[in-house]
């Protein structure tokens, strides 16, 4: 099979084509495995963190890829949840112990022996995968599998920063960063809580004006003084400064919450300018998403169809791989990317 490889931690301002086409044979499930005949995969920031170390090390060399939609074409020993033909998605999580409190809890994306695909195990950028059957999740037919594949990360996270917000309808709800999960969640916001406004701040003009076509409020630069005081704010952005922004706009006992797996180094400097009085007093929250658990993707996929969700969506074919991540990484989007397979 066909598949983009990460050999190597490397930023792409040194090697801007970090992934290599490589001829793989197709894996074999194991006990409690389904084998998946990948059709789309998502791209995610997290892809870039991976590849330039921001993220707990890779198991190298790995497929990396964890919005993967495709169907069911084999099954190992012990399963008997899918059949063949099944269409199917895997997300971040793919795999966890299952025993620890944490995972009793509901809180699997916190356990010590989480697996994360594309990290610890071969994810989606490839023709097939294999995946505990535990871990796939059925996609509604509402969406095509172009569709699906972003809510299965940038959705099913967006929808954890969402609950962790705590917001309520009437409230005045921040989003910071307008990418692939901020354009989900703002849909999600509209849907749930009607009479919420929803202000955006987004680098681009095209990310602003893209934020009022879906319904924002208000959208306006990072670095903007909001209209009014924020109840909550969701950060999805890769770097510092818009936490420090945010902060800064939140009302007393509001909350902020980073939807990020890791924050790069640019402007790590603006952490060194936190001012108490403005930024953090009054009983302000700070709360950070850890990945997300199996009950997080089943209920943005149920939402998602609920509500008629249908994601922008940019195709590239397979070998295009890194040049969608370098339009991601030069803030070149517009809704989310996605890999089609041959």
């Amino acid at each position: 099979m066909k598949a983009m490889v990460l050999n190597k931690i490397e930023r792409l301002e040194s090697n801007p084509s970090p992934l290599r086409m490589t001829a793989m044979p197709v894996p074999t499930p194991a006990e409690g495995e389904i084998l998946v005949k990948v059709s789309f995969c998502g791209v995610c920031h997290t892809e870039l963190d991976e590849i330039e170390g921001r993220t707990p090390p890779p198991h190298l060399p790995i497929v990396p890829g964890h919005e993967v939609v495709g169907r069911v074409a084999g099954l190992g020993p012990g399963t008997g949840a899918f059949h063949i033909g099944d269409r199917v998605g895997v997300a971040w999580i793919f795999s966890a112990c299952g025993d620890c409190r944490f995972c009793r809890s509901g809180n699997e994306n916190l356990c010590p022996d989480f697996l994360a695909t594309g990290r610890d195990a071969h994810g989606g950028y490839a023709e097939y995968m294999t995946v505990p059957e535990g871990f796939a999740h059925p996609i509604p037919s509402e969406f095509s599998d172009a569709e699906a594949a972003p809510l299965l990360c940038a959705g099913a996270v967006g929808y954890r920063s969402l609950r962790l917000a705590r917001p309520s309808d009437g409230q005045a709800i921040g989003l910071t960063g307008f990418g692939a999960s901020g354009h989900l969640v703002l849909k999600m916001i509209r849907h749930r809580y009607p009479r919420a406004k929803v202000f955006v701040f987004a680098r681009s003009a095209g990310q602003q004006d893209f934020a009022r076509e879906l319904g924002a409020f208000w959208a306006g630069p990072t670095e903007a003084a909001c209209p009014q005081k924020l109840d909550s704010i969701i950060d999805t952005t890769p770097v510092w400064k818009p936490v420090v922004e945010a902060l800064r706009n939140l009302a007393p006992g509001g909350r902020l919450v980073i939807n990020a797996i890791g924050k790069e180094d640019v402007d790590k400097g603006d952490l060194l300018r936190l001012d108490y009085p403005s930024h953090l007093w009054m009983e302000k929250e700070i709360k950070s998403v850890a990945n997300v658990c199996r009950q997080d993707v089943g209920e943005c996929l149920a939402l998602a169809a609920e509500m008629g969700i249908r994601p922008e969506v940019q195709a590239f074919a397979l070998e295009e791989a890194n040049q969608a991540l370098l339009e991601l990484r030069t803030r070149q989007v517009h809704g989310a990317k996605v890999l089609m397979m041959p």
